[in-house]
């Protein structure tokens, strides 16, 4: 039997004990959320609301909140000022965390400064698609095909975008740069109109998202040229990308790529930030998430914090020569 005089002695320490070392599920009893900085049902999106179900039995609860505007931006501030508890989370991307510092004259936080990286989660490559009909017209059948053209007919061929600073733009204006080619840039507003633009011949050329032109490359519409990545892409493994179709065209080092991860506000606690990591990794590895992946044409990329961290820090160098390059601004 415990006596009352026991448990008055015991319960100054127990007091501490409990004060001093609160649980995980006391750390998550509120719901964690997961900002995705862009509207819903694009791929962010979607990633973001299976990782959020994914998660459930080691972190609880995930709510997503879709928190579009500025490129992304004002989603990303949100979580920058929001507090260091593991309550509150971002998506974030390239465009929020590589692009838009460059872009945006007064960005509203620092893009390495104002954030813990968790992991990064996935990448998206983007492909370098002909107007079929223009392809044959003008004999293009490669990539070398499509720079040799290029270079003599100086001025003549024009690739479109979604718009100035997206990332269609930036990787033409990469492709140009590497390769010394003068193409002229058609800006449209917003990735559909652009998409338009090429099928209809109104435009030679874009970089565009695999996953959205996947359909069109099957059914004939577009010519594919090459991937973007370091890498050859899984879902059309068939495609060269960039740098090896232009290792000797000055296109050795391209790479350049849709990617999107977590972050956290700065100054997370490096045993919450590890915790986060896991759970997100691991949730990634499960047959949904692999599925899910697949249909998007994204492919899982998870990394340690550290990594994630150095990666952000290289992406914010390249793209500030491509967009100082490029003349983009926006405000």
């Amino acid at each position: 039997m415990i006596h009352r005089r026991h448990l008055l002695a015991a319960a100054p320490g127990l007091a501490l004990a409990l004060n001093a070392a609160p649980s995980w599920a006391q750390q998550t009893a509120r719901s964690i959320r997961l900002v995705v900085p862009y509207p819903p049902g694009g791929p962010l999106d979607v990633v973001a609301r299976a990782l959020a179900e994914r998660v459930k039995d080691s972190l609880g609860t995930v709510v997503v909140d879709n928190r579009p505007g500025a490129g992304g931006n004002l989603g990303a501030d949100l979580v920058a000022k929001a507090a260091p508890d593991g309550q509150t989370l971002v998506m974030g991307a390239v465009a929020t965390h590589a692009i838009n510092p460059w872009l945006y004259a007064r960005l509203p936080y620092d893009p390495v400064r104002d954030f813990t990286p968790i992991t990064r989660v996935a990448q998206v490559p983007n492909v370098v698609v002909l107007n079929a009909q223009t392809a044959a017209r003008l004999q293009i059948d490669t990539l070398a095909d499509l720079v040799a053209y290029a270079k003599r007919h100086p001025g003549q061929l024009n690739y479109g975008s979604g718009g100035n600073g997206s990332a269609g733009h930036l990787a033409g204006e990469m492709f140009k740069r590497q390769a010394g080619l003068f193409i002229v840039h058609i800006p449209y507003a917003g990735g559909p109109p652009a998409q338009l633009a090429l099928l209809s011949g109104q435009v030679d050329f874009t970089i565009d998202n695999l996953a959205t032109a996947s359909a069109n490359i099957r059914n004939g519409k577009l010519k594919a040229l090459a991937v973007t990545t370091a890498r050859r892409a899984a879902a059309m493994p068939e495609l060269p990308t960039v740098a090896e179709a232009g290792a000797q065209l000055g296109l050795a080092q391209f790479d350049i790529h849709t990617w999107f991860g977590l972050f956290g506000p700065a100054h997370l606690d490096p045993a919450l930030t590890q915790r986060l990591n896991k759970a997100f990794i691991d949730a990634l590895a499960t047959p949904e998430l692999k599925a899910r992946m697949t249909t998007l044409m994204a492919e899982a990329a998870p990394t340690t914090p550290e990594q994630f961290g150095a990666f952000v820090k290289s992406e914010l160098a390249k793209y500030e020569a491509v967009v100082k390059a490029s003349g983009a601004k926006a405000d």
